[in-house]
This record gives C-alpha cells, sequence and structure tokens, in this order.
C-alpha cells in the first residue's frame, strides 16, 4: 500500500529466466508492493517455473507467443481484476532498477499525475550508460517529430519503465492498440489525446546480452509505426480522419 491506495506492479516477461530472480527480490525490497503480477508470453526458458516460486506473485501464462502489446494488455486486466489503484510496469530484464517504483508511485498516489515515465534521455547520460548510438539517435529523431505531432513536451516516447492510475486504464481503449511493440507509442498517444499529464524522472538504464531488444529489422518498422500513430493523431485533431483509437470528444 502507498497512501492507502494499493500498489501492483507488473512484469510482462518474455525469456527472462536469468534476470527474473534479481528483478523481483528488488521490487519487494522497496516495501509497497502488494501484489507482482508476471505474464509470460510463452517463453522457452524456465521463466514461468522460476515466477511460480515466488512470494506475492500472479503469474499467467500465454499459451502462446502473442506480443509484447498484448502481453502488457493482459497485464493491466489482472491489474484491474485484482483491486489496482496503481500499477507500475517493470521489466523483468533488469534493465530498469526498481528502485525508482516508490517515487513513480508516489506522484500517483498524491494525485500529482496519473501517469509517470522513468525517462532515459533526462539526465544526458544515456550513451554513457550503454545505449547504442543508432538507438539514441532513433530516439532522438521519433521523439522530436511525435512531439510536433502530437504537440507534447517529452523527452522520450519509447521507455518501458511506466507507472499509470487506476483512471487512466479504465478509460483508454487498450484493445484498439497494437499487440505488438508499438502498443507502448499508441497508449502514449492514447494518453495525451484524453488530455491527462505525464511527469518523468530521470531513469538509468542497463544494456547487456539478457536486457530486452528488438532487431533493427523491428526496430525500422517500430519507428515507422512511431510516426504513423503521430500522423493519425494530428490528422484526428484537425478532424481530418476518423480513429477509433482517437475518438472525438462526447458531446
Amino acid at each position: 500500500m502507498i497512501l492507502g491506495k494499493k500498489l501492483i506492479v507488473v512484469m510482462p516477461a518474455y525469456n527472462a529466466a536469468r534476470t527474473l530472480l534479481q528483478t523481483h527480490r528488488e521490487v519487494l525490497e522497496q516495501g509497497m508492493v502488494d501484489l507482482v503480477i508476471l505474464v509470460d508470453d510463452a517463453s522457452q526458458d524456465e521463466t514461468v517455473t522460476i515466477a511460480r516460486t515466488l512470494p506475492s506473485t500472479l503469474v499467467h501464462a500465454h499459451p502462446e507467443n502473442r506480443g509484447y502489446g498484448a502481453n502488457q494488455k493482459t497485464c493491466y486486466r489482472l491489474a484491474l481484476d485484482q483491486g489496482a489503484d496503481i500499477v507500475v510496469m517493470v521489466h523483468p530484464d533488469y534493465q530498469y532498477t526498481p528502485k525508482l517504483i516508490p517515487s513513480m508511485a508516489f506522484m500517483i498516489a498524491n494525485d500529482l499525475y496519473p501517469c509517470a515515465l522513468g525517462s532515459r534521455i533526462l539526465g544526458g547520460r544515456a550513451m554513457a550508460q550503454g545505449m547504442p548510438w543508432w538507438k539514441y539517435a532513433a530516439n532522438r529523431f521519433l521523439t522530436l517529430a511525435e512531439n510536433l505531432l502530437v504537440g507534447a513536451k517529452l523527452s522520450e516516447y519509447h521507455t518501458g519503465y511506466r507507472a499509470f492510475s487506476r483512471e487512466i486504464l479504465e478509460h483508454l481503449d487498450l484493445d484498439r492498440n497494437s499487440d505488438d511493440f508499438i502498443f507502448d507509442n499508441q497508449m502514449l498517444a492514447q494518453i495525451l489525446w484524453r488530455g491527462y499529464p505525464i511527469a518523468e524522472l530521470t531513469c538509468p538504464a542497463k544494456y547487456f546480452a539478457e536486457a530486452s531488444s528488438i532487431n533493427f529489422r523491428r526496430s525500422v518498422r517500430y519507428g515507422f509505426g512511431c510516426l504513423a500513430t503521430g500522423l493519425r493523431f494530428r490528422l484526428a485533431r484537425l478532424g481530418w480522419l476518423r480513429s477509433p483509437q482517437f475518438p472525438p470528444p462526447c458531446g
């Protein structure tokens, strides 16, 4: 609990056996997490076996690989079913430190922001911490383009470290979004479309063999997907496009 609100951490997992124990241990060490929900997307390693031995953990396994976006959809649905007031997504690959959970959760628990992001770009040390130069360049270009298209000023749209209020998760139509990696980008666009403010915190990140990453080909596809999302947002805002992701305001 945090200020009387139930805090649930969700972990979208795929082949995370080597890093799961360390990540999970640090999550519980924060002392305020009521439940961890791990959704496994048909891993080929021992992720599910290990997860089922962990305390304070609900494990759900997809029978087949559905994609990163579909995994998150299950995570958030289960978190709401379990009565979450605040949901923090932490990848079990230990790329993002669970030690920021209290900071992100307090911003929501205190009703300051309904959404908080852990940004690798704020602080200016992303490349020093190991982010490949081409990923950094792509991140900066896409973020600039998306900010121009959606009218926001985020430092990045591509972090996997996120915290949400129950209200946001109940009001977003996440089923309209992709089951692939572009889901992350589409979800932020939906949040901005509804006028919710987004907080960002400086977040260190690690880059190593076990940390999840998509290959160059999928990165290119993801990049074009981000630009397409931003363009749909802009066209819908101008009234030139009807999009189920960005519906006109009621009334």
